[in-house]
């Protein structure tokens, strides 16, 4: 009898513990960048891998892959220009669209093109390996753990694609090991921080340049933000699309990250990513825009660990600010930059100068370094 009931206390004990071990099961599986769960869960195992993604000229857009980035970092290189570094962990691209007729080509992204010293500082924080289509050796020299890609047309500097086949190999060959505390540095939350002032933010309008203006507009129905950019005249605004599903880019957190830029020449700009304390961001998300924090100075998982985390999100009391379990798109701009809430114009002229408050509607004005 008495083991009879110790049997069923037993039973009882591990019935009642089911549920927290079902909880960790799940939460083993999401990925950490994203706060989703992972598409493919054994790729968590595998290091982030960064690709130099094109966005001038125009002829690169659309670039293909970025809508299975877990982030993308937006940073200026000069001369009114931008290029993405896109963070591919847990999920990469898995179909491309078909040619009539044909079979549907291997998911390719890109195009890759060279690599810029500001990306050295974000990927060391994610661990990461960086694949690029080479580089300035003064360039090159300042990077580590990177892999270059060539096109097959050397006249067309957008030639230059990474299969997900060619990416996965890449990134399994690096010997890597990923530490998943150390990935779990940010917090994700699907309900709005009620707790947090925010305020209207519907649209961001970030012209890098004139001939180079940005444009994210939220999309109540599909609770994220799409992308919208001119095509080089300051008139002509095409919603970004995914090349290889033709679907627009829609993120659910758009962040705008103030960092300090290291101007070595016109093209040549550095970023200061380590060791830096809280320092200003804004965050776009579910509609509203928070004025927040991000950091990478050491903690105490750091100096016990002696490991990098990924750039953490806080808020004043320096606790974390939650994300929404989605991707992230990072718009990098310098310290000085400034911004306000305007109207819809598209008139560059006008939303750099109009101030409308309350209307949801923020115009980033970017002053290069």
């Amino acid at each position: 009898m008495k083991s009879k009931l110790s049997y069923l206390l037993l039973v009882l004990v591990i019935a009642s513990l089911l549920p927290a071990l079902t909880t960790v099961s799940a939460a083993s599986q999401l990925n950490p960048l994203t706060g989703l769960p992972a598409g493919n869960p054994a790729r968590l195992s595998l290091p982030p891998a960064l690709v130099s993604i094109s966005n001038f000229p125009p002829s690169a857009r659309p670039q293909a892959g970025l809508s299975s980035a877990a982030m993308v970092f937006e940073v200026y290189i000069g001369e009114g220009m931008t290029r993405f570094l896109a963070l591919f962990y847990g999920d990469y691209p898995t179909q491309a669209n078909s040619t009539s007729g044909q079979e549907p080509e291997q998911p390719a992204i890109g195009p890759v093109r060279s690599g810029r010293v500001s990306y050295q500082g974000i990927r060391s924080h994610y661990n990461g390996i960086l694949v690029m289509a080479s580089g300035a050796e003064s360039v090159v020299s300042s990077l580590s753990d990177y892999t270059n890609v060539f096109g097959p047309n050397g006249s067309d500097v957008n030639s230059a694609m990474v299969s997900v086949d060619k990416l996965e190999q890449i990134a399994q060959a690096s010997g890597k090991v990923v530490d998943l505390e150390a990935m779990s540095a940010n917090r994700f939350s699907a309900a709005a921080p009620g707790d947090q002032a925010g305020q209207a933010g519907t649209v961001i309008w970030l012209p890098y340049s004139y001939l180079n203006q940005i444009y994210w507009r939220y999309d109540a129905a599909g609770g994220a933000y799409q992308r919208y950019q001119d095509k080089a005249d300051a008139k002509t605004f095409i919603q970004a699309t995914d090349r290889l599903t033709g679907q627009p880019l829609s993120f659910e957190n758009v962040i705008i990250l103030f960092a300090k830029h290291q101007e070595k020449s016109s093209t040549v700009i550095d970023l200061e990513m380590d060791y830096v304390p809280p320092t200003p961001a804004l965050l776009f998300r579910d509609g509203q825009m928070y004025k927040i924090f991000w950091t990478t100075a050491n903690g105490d998982y750091e100096q016990e660990t002696g490991l990098l985390r990924p750039l953490r999100f806080i808020d004043a009391q320096g606790q974390p600010f939650p994300l929404k379990p989605g991707q992230t798109w990072i718009q990098v701009v310098t310290p000085g930059t400034t911004y306000h809430e305007t109207n819809d114009g598209q008139v560059f002229s006008d939303m750099k100068r109009i101030k409308q408050p309350g209307s949801g509607i923020w115009a980033i004005r970017f002053y290069a370094p």
